[in-house]
């Protein structure tokens, strides 16, 4: 007679995974539709950090400079530099400039002039429920990142 060994069924293993595969595909959309609040977070210091880099510029080199917003592409680009810089994929990104600043329906800028002021505006990134919005001065061209609930 021989004796059955103990262990688990071909159809077992298979509804375990089943189960593990739909628990992986839900559990992503509780924690943010496609992209984190980190990321998010990222993008809007990243900004907020080249348009800081622009109003130095400004005043270091006794020019203007600018800092172009891509919102089609979610990319920024700071006048004189050639590297294009990412934001993240799942952000709605929205810019708010003076009307002179914008190229087109998904391209505009923000200014800095010598003396540090600036064109002022303010860009926003949101993601879901969350949302960073970046602050700029147009008399002092300060640059300050809100974070709203």
């Amino acid at each position: 007679m021989i004796a059955r060994q103990a262990g688990f069924t071909l159809l077992e293993l298979l509804v375990v995974l089943a189960l593990l595969a739909m628990t992986y595909a839900l559990i992503p959309p509780m924690f943010g539709v496609g992209g984190s609040t980190a990321e998010l977070k990222a993008g809007a210091r990243q900004v907020a950090a080249g348009l800081r880099k622009a109003r130095s510029q400004a005043i270091i080199s006794r020019g203007e400079a600018t800092l172009t917003l891509d919102v089609e592409t979610r990319s920024f680009l700071l006048s004189g530099d050639s590297k294009s810089r990412k934001l993240p994929r799942q952000a709605e990104i929205g810019v708010y400039t003076a009307q002179g600043e914008v190229t087109d329906a998904s391209t505009a800028a923000i200014r800095f002039y010598p003396d540090g002021s600036s064109t002022g505006g303010r860009v926003s990134l949101a993601m879901g429920e969350r949302k960073y919005l970046i602050d700029i001065d147009w008399l002092t061209g300060q640059v300050e990142i809100l974070d709203t609930p």
